[in-house]
């Protein structure tokens, strides 16, 4: 099933600037191969949703590896079964 999703991860834990963590998930999605376009206080993907949500996952086990102590992720996720959902389609 297509989906889209709005990923925001926010590090805690880390100090004053997260910066590095969020580069880090950043590098992530662009590894993901997954469609994808950034903005200030997150990242809109465009995808299988299994592989979106095997993305999270993956951020989440790879910053906790890298010493990240905390996550919080708020993901905004839709899906529809009347055509397949597009970045494309959202823009104004």
């Amino acid at each position: 099933m297509k989906a889209l999703a709005e990923i925001q991860v926010i590090p805690l834990g880390v100090g004053v600037s997260v910066r590095g963590p969020v580069r880090r998930a950043h590098e992530l999605i662009v590894e993901s191969g997954l469609t994808y376009e950034s903005h200030a206080y997150g990242t809109n993907v465009e995808g299988d949703l299994d592989e979106i949500l095997a993305l999270v996952r993956r951020i989440h086990e790879t910053l906790h590896a890298e010493g990240v102590p905390r996550l919080s992720t708020a993901i905004k996720l839709g899906t529809r079964t009347d055509k397949e959902p597009t970045l494309a389609a959202k823009r104004l």
